[in-house]
Order: structure tokens, then sequence, then C-alpha cells
């Protein structure tokens, strides 16, 4: 059974897991969908969601942006826990796969689709029927995988190939990678258009056999949950605006500038201070 609210035409669509993080101070709601769709509403753009979840938490944070989802028994739930020796990342619960059929027809044309796996839960590829100006990947969720107790670590992206040549961009950490640049450099030889963030280094983007390294600008870092997909939405709506992948990466790392200075999703930029980012871009 599905839950579906009224519908209307979407121009940016994110198709992933909804997330419950269990924190410290209790669960919250987590998820690349959640942190992408927040940006994309900022900019000014119609957004939905396609997820599996739970009941667990409500959806208050999302501002009711239109949520589609499949029924599941649990929602995806991670948990970060911090020792001496670093941080390590649990999976306690895993929803459902996202099959492709639940999306709304209407939706199916919006005008960039981003795919946004936080423990593969979606095909990289999407079916016919799609015909989004720009497809998006943010392909963390297939480059993780998890043992039987939960402990989450990185894993080769099957089908790779296939994905970053259907794919207008893609975006992900360099820890994403464990640092390993021949992945980096595999994957920038593949598709057509790479970014690869680097936290507080700011972003490398790859595009027709060059790349550049845009700097990031220093702020006070408060949290930095949720800003690799921060970029990644700035990124996507700014390319499919201008065209111009270098353009995209400085506002991209304007914005997700302002997003560690907060915690969790209250770092999202409001869409005031990404008209501001505008005017910096462009000066």
């Amino acid at each position: 059974m599905l839950h579906i609210v009224p519908l209307e035409p979407v121009d940016y669509l994110v198709i992933g897991h909804i997330t419950v993080d269990l924190t410290p101070s209790g669960p919250v709601l987590g998820g690349s969908a959640a942190y992408a769709a927040l940006t994309a509403r900022s900019l000014g753009l119609r957004v939905g969601i396609v997820t599996m979840r739970g009941n667990e938490i409500p959806l208050d944070g999302l501002e009711n942006i239109p949520v589609v989802s499949g029924e599941a028994e649990a929602s995806t739930t991670f948990e970060n826990i911090y020792t001496a020796q670093g941080r390590t990342q649990h999976i306690r619960r895993v929803a459902p796969k996202i099959d492709f059929a639940i999306v709304p027809e209407a939706w199916r044309r919006a005008k960039i689709i981003h795919l946004a796996p936080v423990a593969q839960e979606v095909d990289a590829v999407l079916p016919a029927g799609f015909r989004p100006s720009l497809l998006g990947l943010t392909p963390q969720g297939w480059m993780r995988a998890w043992n039987e107790a939960g402990l989450v670590q990185p894993c080769a992206w099957e089908n790779a190939e296939s994905a970053l040549a259907d794919a207008g961009a893609v975006v992900f950490s360099v820890e994403d990678v464990g640092g390993d640049e021949e992945i980096i450099e595999q994957y920038a030889h593949t598709g057509r258009l790479l970014a690869v963030t680097e936290g507080v280094a700011g972003a490398r983007v790859f595009w027709h056999g060059d790349s550049r390294r845009f700097r990031a600008p220093k702020v006070d870092e408060v949290d930095a949950t949720g800003a690799g997909d921060v970029f990644a939405a700035a990124f996507f709506v700014r390319l499919l605006n201008t065209r111009d992948p270098w353009e995209a990466a400085r506002f991209a790392n304007q914005v997700a500038a302002i997003s560690v200075k907060r915690p969790g999703m209250a770092g999202v930029p409001t869409y005031d201070e990404i008209q501001r980012c505008l005017m910096e871009v462009l000066d």
C-alpha cells in the first residue's frame, strides 16, 4: 500500500531512503534524499521525494515537500559511534528497495532526477519512461556495505560503468572511495561530469578531460552532516541552469559552506542565503 499525498508536477525529483539517524539526543530525520530535497526547495524549485520508510518519526522537517512512500516495517536507520580510534557507522535497520514503478507518472518528467541511495536501495539506471533534462547521481549508497553486526564498510560500486555513462553528473566524496585516486580517475574517464567533494578543502570537478579544484570558503564548522548532499543538489540545479560545471561548483561550494555552520537539517541554507551565494558567484 502506498502513502500518496496530492501531487503536482515537480522540477526536482529525488529518489532514495529517508532515514532515521540515531543521535545522543534521540532519533532525527536524515538521509541524502531529505537534505537534497530541502536544498532544492530553498533554490525555488518544486520538489518531490520517492522513498521507502516506516513511521518512526514524522516528516515535519521536510516543510510539506510531497513524499511518495511504499510501506515498510521500519526506516533505514543509521548510528554513528565515536571512539578514541575514530568514527564507526552502523546500519541498524534497512527499509526495502525502492521500485521505480511507484514513481508517479507526473514526476517522471522532472527536469532533474536525483538518485540518492544510502543503502543500495535503488537501481542506478533509470528505466524507460523517465525523461529528465539532467540525471544526477550521488552514489555513496552503492559504495557502502555492512556485515551481520551492521558495521558499514566501503565496497565496490557494481555496474558503475553503465550508471556513469547514463548520468549527466555524478557527485561523491573522496571518503566514499577511501581516497583511492585510481578509482576517481577511472570514474572521471567513464562519466560525462564528475564532482568529488573534499570537505574543508572544497571540491574537484572533472569534465571533458579537464579537472579543476575549487576551494571552499573558510567557516566555523558546527556539523558537516548532509553537506555533501547540499553541495550535490546545488551543483545539479546550477548546472542545469547555466550548463557551466565550473560555475556550478563555485556556487555549490558556497552553499555547502553555509550548511556546516548549523547542526543537522537546520543547516540547509534558506532561500535568502542562497540568493546571497548567487550574488557572490556572479560578482
